[in-house]
């Protein structure tokens, strides 16, 4: 599977795989893809670390960092940081924190080590303030050949710095006048997602969003993403004029993934109707699985969550909780396992390299099939 991108970026299969997990970002990579690191819930001296190791993992390969700069949140005037932080903790009502104590207090997650410091951050890099620094340290790292802003157009001074590095800079979309707008912005790729797909997705399906947005924005390359778990979702994808595939929910469960064992488990029950479009854990509408905690933001009228980065704070404290004890008590019910409608494809635990091979396979074969539809010449 091959496009001119590919040829850009050397890869050998135009097939990108976004991970928080640098092991997964690493196998991709090796494996001739483009592996993506999701660096949103990250500070700073975390992804400095991360790409240090990832630096030394991939060899003579790249990778690909993804960041988190909406165009409109709540506070965005404010540059400074830990100044925002403090702005946006006094905005957050004490009812809204309460609620979110009471649903981990009721599935028995266990508080944190008391005078241990807490990680990840509260506010993590979803605002231009704490997504800025996340950027610096990416284009510090020369195998980083592509950043990638997951929510908007980036700002055009992030795009100049990427651009005059000499990477790429893309953005995901969910809608065709998204995809004209990152296009007139100047970026060198988009990623179309559809509705299917995993975390923050938009309404439209992806057989619909595709061939669109590859028509609004062409020549711009486009990476079909959302839905995407098997060889013959990869080929209509590219079958709609897409420059490769952007892949997410089919590596939470492969064995490189830092998952705990409860956190796969979860995954691997779950069929292509548990999952909810959310803005319990965000303030954004995020693709997730369904649990208590999505069901009870979402169905007491009583409390909205809070728009973006607010719900953030709100959330902060069980994110951190529900990884840290992933397999305690009830606690897979009050986690955040954002995954697209594809996670009822994926049954078994694989390793990266099994995921790439039967990606490719799958996908040759479908070409094969395809090929051979054409009614024999008279």
């Amino acid at each position: 599977m091959y496009s001119e991108l590919c040829e850009r970026l050397q890869l050998d299969h135009a097939l990108f795989a976004f991970s928080h997990c640098r092991d997964v970002v690493a196998a991709v990579s090796n494996g001739g893809g483009m592996g993506v690191l999701g660096a949103g819930w990250m500070s700073a001296e975390t992804l400095a670390t991360e790409l240090d190791w990832l630096d030394r993992a991939v060899g003579e390969r790249g990778y690909g960092v993804d960041v988190v700069i909406p165009q409109r949140y709540e506070g965005m005037e404010e540059s400074d940081p830990q100044a925002l932080e403090q702005r946006l903790k006094a905005q957050v009502p004490a009812a809204h924190q309460a609620f979110a104590d009471r649903l981990l207090r009721e599935h028995g997650v266990p508080e944190w080590p008391e005078g241990e410091q807490e990680a990840p951050p509260d506010l993590p890099g979803a605002t231009y303030a704490t997504a800025l620094p996340l950027v610096e340290e990416a284009l510090r790292h020369p195998k980083c050949r592509i950043l990638v802003n997951a929510l908007g157009t980036p700002p055009p001074e992030v795009i100049e710095a990427v651009q005059s590095s000499g990477r790429l800079i893309g953005a995901l979309c969910g809608r065709v006048k998204q995809a004209v707008a990152h296009a007139q912005a100047g970026l060198d790729f988009v990623v179309a997602q559809g509705g299917e797909g995993g975390g923050h997705a938009g309404e439209i399906s992806s057989i619909v969003l595709w061939p669109q947005v590859v028509d609004a924005v062409t020549p711009l390359p486009v990476l079909a993403a959302g839905g995407i778990g098997n060889g013959r979702q990869m080929l209509a994808a590219m079958a709609s004029g897409a420059a490769g595939v952007w892949t997410g929910s089919i590596w939470v469960t492969v064995a490189e993934a830092a998952g705990e064992p409860a956190q796969k488990a979860s995954y691997l029950k779950a069929t292509s109707e548990d999952t909810v479009r959310s803005r319990s854990w965000t303030g954004k509408t995020a693709r997730v699985l369904r649990n208590a905690w999505t069901e009870a933001w979402d169905k007491d009228a009583s409390i909205e969550p809070l728009p973006m980065p607010l719900q953030f704070l709100v959330s902060a404290d069980a994110r951190r909780r529900t990884e840290r004890y992933a397999g305690a008590g009830d606690t897979q019910a009050v986690a955040m396992n954002p995954a697209g409608q594809v996670i009822g494809q994926i049954n078994e635990i694989e390793s990266c390299r099994e995921v790439m091979y039967r990606l490719l396979s799958e996908y040759a074969e479908a070409l094969v099939r395809v090929s051979g539809l054409m009614p024999p010449e008279s």
